[in-house]
């Protein structure tokens, strides 16, 4: 696994250096072309953008290295390549996996083994890059733990679900899957409260427990692919008594001043 490299200083998204004790430093000439490329894009210039964002990555810039990346994985403003994504993503992961999980770039870094991941879990058609749920589980773990990076964490915990590349293990899940919902990782919320409100292999049931989680991922979910977790939510809440959906309420309302 790329776990090798290490790059001094942070970064906000545009290039500017943070320096994390507030000061302002003279920026350098690689943030002047993640910044100069990223206002490239906003104004539509995509061909400058992309230019300048390919001279910082191929100095090692983990920002312009995952910007690029995403772009190629997304079609954003190029044409869709998922090898000239997964190629960028595993320059960030190559160079940066030693990063210090808490500096600002440092999220760039997860979200490219994030992304390794699941390319490895299916696979990519017509090229070297082949389906490896082995592999995938690694990128996802280093994530998980190394960054603490809720995505990766609630990844992890589908493969435990699923015993795909793993031996299933619901309890090995739900300790995953706990800690991305704390951060608010709604799809992990919702596969919690699911296992919750099921209660089997060695997880019991707290139907009141799941429910509140299911609730709140309920009120994130947005996206067409989030059916599942309306799905989710709409048989517990149907399933529930009315003493378990009534403390379900008691429990979201503490959770949420918590988080306050």
């Amino acid at each position: 696994m790329p776990l090798s490299g290490a790059m001094s200083g942070a970064y906000a998204f545009d290039g500017s250096p943070d320096s994390g004790n507030g000061a302002v430093s003279a920026p350098r000439p690689l943030d002047e072309a993640v910044r100069s490329g990223t206002q490239a894009l906003r104004s539509g210039e995509t061909e400058t953008g992309i230019d300048s964002l390919r001279y910082a990555a191929d100095q090692g810039h983990a920002g312009a290295q995952w910007k690029l990346g995403r772009m190629y994985a997304e079609g954003e403003g190029v044409e869709r390549n998922d090898i000239k994504a997964f190629e960028y993503f595993t320059q960030v992961a190559n160079m940066h996996a030693d990063d210090n999980p808490s500096t600002p770039q440092a999220r760039f870094v997860a979200d490219a083994f994030v992304a390794l991941g699941n390319y490895y879990l299916a696979g990519i058609p017509n090229s070297k890059v082949r389906r490896d749920p082995n592999r995938a589980r690694d990128m996802f773990a280093y994530a998980a733990s190394y960054f603490g990076d809720p995505e990766a964490q609630y990844h992890l915990a589908r493969l435990y679900i699923d015993g795909v590349g793993v031996n299933r293990d619901l309890r090995f899940a739900a300790r995953w899957l706990g800690l991305a919902a704390h951060k608010g990782q709604y799809q992990a919320q919702a596969a919690l409260g699911g296992l919750l409100v099921k209660g089997e292999d060695g997880i019991p049931r707290q139907a009141a427990r799941g429910l509140m989680w299911l609730t709140l991922a309920r009120d994130a979910a947005a996206g067409p692919g989030d059916k599942w977790v309306v799905d989710l939510y709409d048989d517990a809440f149907a399933g529930a008594t009315s003493d378990e959906r009534s403390m379900a309420l008691v429990y979201l309302e503490q959770y949420m001043k918590v988080e306050k």
